[in-house]
Parts: C-alpha cells; sequence; structure tokens
C-alpha cells in the first residue's frame, strides 16, 4: 500500500511552489532570531556607581574619593555597590580641602542609599539601568531571561498538543502574533515585574511558532527537501535573524525603542496567510480530505503537472487515518531496557547543548572588545555551523560525528582558562570556535535523536527531549553569570559538561544509512550496556538494512513483537 509521500510524488520534490513554502515558512523563522537573545542588549549592565547627592557641595576631588576603590584582578576600581558614609566625608570636606592626605580606611561604609549613575557610554537607557537591577538586585535581570525560557518550557509542552488539534497553519500564524503583541506591549512595561511576566508570554509565542513551520514545512515539503529544510532552511533563517540583533542595538540604544523596532518586524509576515497553506497530512487525519486534494491540486497547478484523477482511495484514506490515531504514552519512552537508556542519555545530552548554547550566546557582552561585534561574531559563526551539520549528516556516521564536534568544543572551552589575559583575541577565537562545536552538534542532535526512535514513539522521543532541553536554557543566564565570581567559572562549567555530553554520544548505537525502526522491538542496541531480561525476540537492522533476531536473519512471514 503506497504512504503518502508516494502518493503526493507527481508534485514533485523542488518545484516552483514547493520553493516558495520553503522560503516562506525560512522567513517566518527570522524574529525568533532575535526576540530569544536581545536581552543581551536590553538587559546589558552599563558601568555603574553610587550616586552622590548634588546638594552637599564636594568638589571633585571629595566626589572622587567619596566612593572606595577595590581590587578585581591586577586592577583597582571603583566600588559598585558601597560608598564612604556622606556625613563623615561632608565633615571631612569642610576641614580638609584636599583629601589625598587621609587615611579612608578607617571610615565606615554604607550601601549606595541615593541609587546609582550610570554611564552612558554605550545604552541610553536598558532594563538595568532603569529598574536599578545592581547589588542585592543584579539577580533580577538573568531572572527574568529564565523567565522567558519557562515560556518557552511551556510553550514546548503545549504547542505540539494545539497543532494536532487546531492546525499547523492557524498554530503558527496564532503563536507569531502571541509573540509580536506581547513583545510591543512590553515596551510599556511600568516596573519589573510586569516586564517578567510578559516575557513570558512571548517565550510561550516564540517557540510555538517556531515548533508549528518546522512541522508544516516538514509536512508540505517532500522527503528530499526535509533535511535540508531543517538544517539549512530553518536554522539559517533563525542565524540571519541573530545577525540582525547587534544591528538594531547598535543604532538604536535606548531598550524601549530598540525592543519596539524589533517587536514591530513581526507585522510584515501577516500577508503570509494568504500564501501558505494547511499541511494536507493534518487534513486528512481529521477527515478533511477534500480540502486536502483541493490544496494538493493547487500545488500541482502552480508547478505545472497534472493531478491524477483520483488522488486517494479509501483503503489508503483509512490506513492513513489508523495511523494517526495510534496513541503511546510516555511510558513507552523507558518501557524497555534499551529505549530507557537511549531517552536518559539523549536528555542528557540536550540539556548540556542547551545551557551550553544559551550560555556562549548570552556571554557574549562579557568578551573582551565591543560588544556589538562579539554578538555579530557569535551569530554569524552559526551560518557554518549549520552548513557543516548538513554536510555531516548528508555523508557521515552519525555517533562519531558528534562526539567528535562535542568533544572538540569542550576542550577548546577548557583551554580558554590558559589564555593569558593580554591575549583577549584569542581567548575571544575560542569562545566562536567553542559556539560552532556547541551549535553544529546542537543542529545535528535533532535529526539523530529522529533516527534513533521508531515511528511508534517518535514525535514523543523528540517531544520529552526537546522539552527537557529548556530546563538548560531556564539555568543557562546563571552560567554567565558565574564570571561575576570567577571570569573563567563560566567557560570552565561548560567545557566540562560539553567534553560528557561528546563522551555520552558514543554509547548510543549508529544510524548512518539505516532504515528507520517502526517498533521499539526494531530499535539499534545502545552500546556498552547489557540490559537484563531482554527480549528473546529482540530484532534490528543490521548492516544490509535487514532485519535480525539475536544475530539470526528474519524470515518475510514471521511476524514483529
Amino acid at each position: 500500500m503506497r504512504n503518502y509521500d508516494e502518493i503526493t510524488a507527481f508534485l514533485g520534490g523542488w518545484g516552483p511552489y514547493q520553493r516558495l513554502i520553503f522560503f516562506l515558512l525560512s522567513a517566518s523563522i527570522f524574529p525568533n532570531g532575535f526576540s530569544g537573545l536581545s536581552i543581551v542588549f536590553i538587559g546589558g549592565i552599563p558601568e555603574y556607581r553610587c550616586s552622590i547627592p548634588g546638594n552637599l557641595n564636594l568638589s571633585e576631588p571629595w566626589k572622587n574619593k567619596t566612593i572606595p576603590l577595590v581590587r578585581k584582578g591586577a586592577e583597582l576600581q571603583y566600588c559598585k555597590c558601597r560608598r564612604y558614609r556622606l556625613d563623615v566625608i561632608k565633615n571631612l570636606s569642610e576641614t580638609f580641602p584636599d583629601p589625598d592626605f587621609l587615611n579612608f580606611s578607617e571610615i565606615e561604609r554604607e550601601p549606595c542609599l541615593d541609587g546609582w549613575e550610570y554611564s552612558k557610554e554605550q545604552y541610553i537607557s536598558t532594563i538595568v539601568s532603569e529598574w536599578d537591577l545592581v547589588c542585592n538586585e543584579d539577580w533580577k535581570a538573568p531572572f527574568s531571561t529564565s523567565l522567558f525560557f519557562i515560556g518557552v518550557l511551556l510553550g514546548s509542552f503545549i504547542s505540539g498538543q494545539l497543532s494536532d488539534k487546531f492546525g499547523r497553519k492557524i498554530i503558527l500564524f496564532g503563536t507569531m502574533a502571541v509573540q509580536c503583541v506581547f513583545s510591543i506591549l512590553q515596551v510599556f512595561s511600568p516596573n519589573w515585574e510586569v516586564f517578567c511576566l510578559l516575557n513570558f508570554l512571548v517565550g510561550l509565542g516564540q517557540i510555538s511558532n517556531y515548533v508549528a513551520a518546522f512541522v508544516l514545512g516538514s509536512e508540505i515539503l517532500g522527503k528530499s527537501i526535509r533535511v535540508i529544510y531543517c538544517t539549512l532552511g530553518v536554522c539559517i533563517s533563525y542565524a540571519i535573524g541573530y545577525m540582525l540583533l547587534p544591528l538594531f542595538a547598535y543604532f538604536i540604544r535606548s531598550w524601549r525603542m530598540l525592543l519596539l523596532a524589533l517587536s514591530l518586524s513581526g507585522l510584515i509576515y501577516i500577508p503570509l496567510w494568504w500564501f501558505i497553506p494547511e499541511s494536507p497530512r493534518w487534513l486528512i487525519t481529521k477527515g478533511r480530505v477534500k480540502e486536502a486534494e483541493e490544496i494538493l491540486r493547487f500545488i500541482a497547478k502552480k508547478n505545472g503537472v497534472t493531478a491524477p484523477e483520483v488522488l486517494f482511495s479509501d483503503l489508503e484514506l483509512e490506513d492513513m487515518r489508523a495511523k494517526s490515531e495510534q496513541s503511546y504514552a510516555i511510558i513507552h519512552l523507558v518501557r524497555t531496557c534499551n529505549i530507557r537508556a537511549v531517552t536518559i542519555i539523549n536528555i542528557l545530552m540536550w540539556m548540556i547543548l542547551t545551557a551550553g548554547y544559551f550560555g556562549l550566546s548570552l556571554n557574549t557582552p562579557n568578551l573582551h572588545g565591543d560588544d556589538y561585534l562579539n554578538c555579530f561574531f557569535s551569530a554569524a559563526i552559526e551560518v557554518p555551523a549549520y552548513t557543516a551539520a548538513w554536510f555531516f549528516l548528508q555523508r557521515c556516521s552519525r555517533r562519531f560525528t558528534l562526539s567528535s564536534a562535542l568533544l572538540f568544543g569542550g576542550v577548546v572551552l577548557l583551554l580558554i582558562q590558559f589564555v593569558p589575559s593580554d591575549i583577549s583575541v584569542l581567548t575571544t577565537v575560542l569562545v566562536m570556535s567553542g559556539k560552532l562545536a556547541t551549535t553544529c552538534g546542537f543542529s545535528m542532535i535533532y535529526v539523530y535523536t529522529a533516527e534513533l526512535y521508531p515511528t511508534a514513539v517518535r514525535n514523543m522521543g523528540v517531544g520529552v527531549c526537546s522539552m527537557a532541553s529548556r530546563m538548560g536554557s531556564i539555568v543557562s543566564p546563571y552560567i554567565f553569570y558565574l564570571g561575576v565570581h570567577h571570569k573563567f567559572l563560566p567557560f570552565t562549567l561548560m567545557g566540562i559538561l560539553t567534553a560528557l555530553s561528546g563522551i555520552l554520544a558514543l554509547f548510543l548505537p549508529e544510524t548512518f544509512n539505516l532504515p528507520l525502526p517502526d517498533t521499539i522491538e526494531q530499535m539499534q542496541k545502545i552500546k556498552g550496556f547489557k540490559c537484563r531480561g531482554m527480549h528473546k525476540n529482540h530484532y534490528h537492522f543490521d548492516k544490509e538494512g535487514k532485519l535480525e533476531r539475536n544475530g539470526q536473519k528474519k524470515e518475510e512471514n514471521e511476524p514483529s513483537n
């Protein structure tokens, strides 16, 4: 019996209409590139120090002496969160015109009771300078980013269910509207609490429209185009949007105006509603066969091909509906020893990769050099990373390629702590090399995970791993926050975790050039583990792509378990 791909093969793999859908859906990903990482500049931390009230009438030498000097590394810097008691300073200034001959070590210090002064050299305003998210309140800036990723976590959980129930197209445009509208509302946030609430809702829409575009493109485009769409199409569009972020931020230094400019760009996607169709696959599973046929015949007309008089037989429609109605629970992902080990390893790898990716992306302001250039390089490095991922996925072993990329990235990040402080360029090069390796691995693991799981639980397996990865993104803002306490601690931590994920990848079975398993029993056996009580009729694919049972070929008429 023909499957959906065979039935729609008459449309061709890369006709004019497929090319249009490819580029329109890819273009819808652009806002995701800057909405998720705009906090790099919106929450930027300018130079600051305690504010000194003007009514004290202190001379300039005395103003400079009011802030204590503290040692940070090899440098002396003005303390950011403490000052000398102003009543004492005022009395001393009236007695001693020149403060250079006084010993300030015995003067009591106090917090910045009159607020802070922020440098306007780089930013006109950020959420940090507007709401004083510094010193004892400095946890609030990374927390607002974590709330965004909590929204992403919830969006990952509900987006698939919503698109299965209401359709791919309506969820795509509905969640794009959520992302755009709540981003605009953020511009008018009266305080930090409202900003955080809206940031959570933006995260909810951001991942949902990304997933909807990913699924819709995978279902409309032909089999030969799906891999390139999922790697080069979707991912590079995300990277281009990411590269536009520092360009906007360079010319717009106020956080409210920057956020407004980024948010309004979502309005240009409204016309796409009339060009992007609903998924014919989804329509068929919902019994809306006539609508699906109309879309397929429209595509055939745009491609200049003639559609068959009868597209689907009753038997084929019944078969497709029956497959879509099969239900599996999450328990099936841990039901056997083999799939349980695969699931645990994948969850750990996804969490580490996501934490590493966003940790390095959010860490760009802490690098030496210009923040805007560093952010652009961090985005631009993703283009060769995604291209390399696509190349490796087409030609090389999944297991060894993924492991090599992650081990390389981990070692590079660990080397950063040994770079002398006067060679800042080398540090930046190593960080970007680590970002390239992490991004490459992050792109490959999507395809690899989908190939590891059988058809029966494939969507569920990838979905669970994707949800688990959001835990990594939630903690990622605090990874680079560790740099406040120790300069190299974020890189050391990320290097160790990335190298660990590279070692974990070696335990996974190989899937390159092997048929996708349909049942849990057909999954490849994991490396290095012996499972007790393994099913006596365990099937897996041999090197020739044929089913084997415990080392013996399966007979053609023998049923699977």
